[in-house]
């Protein structure tokens, strides 16, 4: 039978700002989401049924997962009874703020669309892609930088790249949002900056003066909590980095450098079992 494979990419978040809480308990937000070459496969099957597996063994391959939860909510949406055998080859970290569950889902609602012929459209795919988690409507409908706001379903594709190499660092602590956003500390009543206009100062601009506006909420609880992924971010500084952050609710660490040697040797300074990727100038997912 027919297989092929598609890569579902992660992305970082330039700033994440956490502005309310809603009736229904999610919260809203603020963010940059920037694409990065680090990312996941997955093989799809023609077949006569759903089925899933994983190359991570600590991953659930039944209705946990968000493939599997993609694939049903594409079959109850349109009626098809059709199927598809999945195999995911993990690379990106789980639990690291690097939306590597939210890509699997939206590459796998974006391929079953196709590969079963339905024609549902991208308006349809949003609404089971907010259902299925916040980030995967970004990885559905975006290539590139975006700015994202509600609870990260409403997006704006800003039209330009990060000018700089990204060394994203994973040091092996797994956290989880439900944790993140339990323990953040909050900052409802301050005044949230522009954060597109800013972006574009600083990409197009080059003015680095507005990189202290990019913060990210999530990073003082996570750092008191987690001295390890404070070390890295540290360490990122210490190497040359013109700007370094957690990413989403962590525990993954990312740092932007203008030359791809000085990223490469910051590489080389982090811990050798940290798991790391570098991600070149200008770069968007490929679909």
């Amino acid at each position: 039978m027919h297989t092929f494979s598609v890569n579902s990419f992660a992305k970082i978040n330039l700033g994440l700002l956490i502005t309310g809480k809603r009736d229904d308990g999610y919260h809203t937000l603020e963010t940059i989401f920037a694409p990065i070459n680090w990312y996941d496969t997955i093989e799809f099957t023609e077949s006569g049924t759903v089925s899933m597996s994983c190359s991570n063994v600590d991953l659930p391959v039944d209705e946990n997962n968000l493939c599997i939860r993609a694939a049903r909510s594409l079959q109850h949406f349109s009626g098809t009874s059709k199927g598809v055998s999945m195999k995911l080859i993990k690379q990106v970290p789980f639990g690291a703020g690097l939306g590597g569950g939210s890509s699997d889902a939206a590459t796998v609602l974006r391929v079953l669309n196709e590969l079963w012929q339905l024609n549902v459209s991208q308006v349809d795919l949003h609404t089971l892609a907010v259902k299925l988690g916040a980030d995967v409507p970004y990885f559905l409908s975006m290539k590139g930088l975006a700015y994202a706001r509600g609870i990260g379903d409403e997006l704006e594709d800003l039209g330009f790249t990060l000018p700089w190499y990204v060394v994203t660092v994973f040091p092996e602590e797994h956290i989880s949002t439900v944790w993140a956003y339990r323990n953040f500390y909050k900052r409802f009543d301050r005044q949230i900056p522009d954060l597109k206009k800013s972006a574009s100062e600083l990409c197009l601009g080059g003015n680095k003066a507005m990189f202290p506006l990019f913060e990210n909420d999530f990073e003082p609880a996570v750092f008191d909590h987690f001295p390890a992924v404070r070390a890295v971010k540290s360490a990122l500084l210490d190497a040359g980095t013109v700007f370094a952050s957690l990413s989403g609710s962590g525990s993954a660490v990312f740092g932007l450098f203008e030359e791809e040697r000085d990223a490469l040797e910051a590489m080389k300074r982090l811990p050798e079992n940290y798991r790391k990727s570098l991600t070149p100038p200008g770069f968007t997912m490929v679909r």
